[in-house]
């Protein structure tokens, strides 16, 4: 696996090896001593187009974990305020020579085209509305902890379907793993022909008690230019997971922050059956699994070269 550009591109077999790995640094996280040496001497660059806590705190604190060296570039206050292009940076930050690049953008497909004009390898930390695969990656492991078996395992995907980058990769995951998935939301907040991915598709919270998992979303209002919803109140009179739509058997899933009062209520975030805390426990030792996984190997020059259309000309 040269890069992590999205769940599309990984088979069961590559997700259950690194949920097994990941579950091996859970273990090597228990110890007194939590750093290992698997990465000494690489370098992982974190470059961060948009605003993010968990995300960008889990994948440096990984990256340290496994001994690598870590550099963090934020657009805020860089060369893209005077107007640098992301593929000017790139290379600029790839004369560096880093192993790795951690890329989250608000741009669908900046991650592919980034691992054309780098040797790095590339991790997609979010592109847009595309992809956020270690986020199902993680989401993956933390049912596998708690529940073992996927094969026949019913997950309800509910709200902010169409602006949300986590259920895209969470539906194709999920499906690899042998989960059955739903996807519920307002008829505005569901994207045509989503069904084409394998899910089904309703409208209403109805027949909701019917899921193992319930994996509410957050409303991605920094990302909507339109009225998708009459109002916050309205959607969460008919969408919000609550104690009332919540069975008790049945468990709880987001991927953060949590809107509370919005998507969720406050008693089912604290409630035993949700695992938004677990998740954020997974995140670290998942993203070390994929940081393992791309960079224990050697990486020769052959098998990683540049786009020849992207390369920089002579003078």
């Amino acid at each position: 696996m040269n890069h992590l550009l999205s769940i599309e591109e990984l088979d069961r077999a590559a997700i259950e090896r690194i949920i097994a790995q990941a579950q091996r640094f859970a273990e090597v996280s228990e110890r007194e001593i939590k750093k290992v040496p698997a990465l000494r001497g690489r370098m992982v660059l974190n470059l961060f187009y948009e605003a993010s806590t968990r995300t960008r705190s889990s994948f440096e604190l990984a990256a340290k974990r496994l001994s690598a060296d870590v550099v963090n570039f934020a657009s805020s206050g860089s060369s893209v305020e005077k107007g640098e292009s992301l593929k000017d940076t790139v290379l600029t930050l790839s004369a560096h020579k880093p192993d790795a690049i951690v890329l989250r953008t608000p741009w669908a497909g900046a991650a592919e085209l980034v691992s054309r004009w780098s040797s790095a390898a590339i991790v997609n930390a979010g592109d847009g509305k595309h992809e956020h695969p270690t986020q199902a990656l993680l989401d993956v492991y933390t049912l596998r902890r708690r529940i073992g078996a996927f094969d026949g395992l019913s997950v309800w995907i509910v709200g902010d379907v169409a602006h949300s980058r986590v259920a895209r990769s969470n539906i194709l995951a999920l499906q690899k793993m042998g989960a059955k998935v739903t996807v519920a939301g307002p008829p505005t907040l569901i994207p045509r022909q989503i069904e084409a991915l394998g899910c089904e598709v309703r409208y209403t919270l109805d027949e909701m008690h019917s899921a193992d998992v319930v994996y509410a979303l957050r409303m991605q209002r920094e990302r909507m230019t339109e009225a998708w919803v009459p109002s916050l109140r309205e959607y969460a009179a008919w969408y919000q997971v609550n104690g009332r739509r919540l069975r008790p058997r049945q468990l709880l899933m987001h991927p953060g922050p949590v809107n509370r009062g919005v998507e969720l209520s406050g008693e089912v975030v604290d409630s035993p059956q949700s695992l938004i805390s677990a998740q954020v426990e997974a995140g670290v030792v998942v993203r070390m699994a994929v940081l393992f996984e791309l960079l224990s190997g050697a990486r020769p020059e052959s098998t990683r070269p540049l786009h020849p259309a992207t390369e920089p000309q002579p003078a």
